[in-house]
């Protein structure tokens, strides 16, 4: 129980590290959480930010996924542990103590603690991501998508109960924080991606 705990917290804490709120702040871009769509997340730090700062938000919040999982690791091998690790870190992510628990929408954190849980799971759901986003232009209809798929997918590669279990609660919690976009992709109004090019004043400017 111990274990479990400390395993929690840790992961969890680790998860609340906002990336992107850190990103915009070091290249001296507004705050994500006062921008465009109000996520702090990568596609909408790279919609007004830019691709450099879209980027490295998606490289740290797959990071903060996998890392905590891939520690978990060196302990044991153990999918109750690594499952914990992951729903833990997932959560921390959308639900940030340093941030006032504002945080994203969870998609790369996702892929991030899926990674360290099961490579083959990670990658086959980021290609149906992928073909979704490059049929359609539109980030948050591949993950949908491959949200729903990625129950199925578990299943299919790797059907441990406990990976069946935090699959099912990653899809439930991606859907329910996208339920946004899921009304504006079926009203048509739903943005597609498209990397900003203007330069942003500091937060501390007017």
């Amino acid at each position: 129980m111990l274990t479990f705990t400390l395993i929690i917290i840790v992961a969890y804490l680790f998860g609340s590290i906002s990336t992107a709120v850190i990103v915009c702040r070091s290249m001296g871009l507004p705050d994500p959480r006062t921008q465009g769509s109000h996520n702090p997340g990568a596609t909408n730090v790279l919609r007004y930010g830019g691709k450099k700062a879209g980027i490295a938000t998606l490289a740290g919040d797959i990071i903060k996924g996998v890392t905590p999982v891939l520690a978990v690791r060196l302990i044991s091998d153990d999918p109750q542990y690594l499952a914990v690790a992951a729903a833990a870190a997932f959560l921390g992510h959308m639900f940030p103590v340093f941030f006032g628990f504002r945080g994203g929408k969870g998609v790369a954190t996702a892929f991030g603690v899926l990674l360290g849980c099961n490579w083959i799971i990670a990658l086959s759901v980021l290609g149906i991501w992928l073909l979704t986003v490059v049929v359609s232009k539109i980030s948050s209809l591949g993950a949908i998508t491959a949200a729903l798929f990625l129950p199925l997918v578990t299943w299919f590669v790797d059907d441990k109960i406990e990976y069946m279990v935090l699959s099912g609660f990653i899809t439930v919690l991606l859907l329910i924080r996208h339920h946004s976009n899921i009304h504006n992709l079926i009203t048509g109004k739903e943005d597609k991606i498209k990397a900003g090019t203007k330069e942003h004043p500091k937060e501390n400017e007017t």
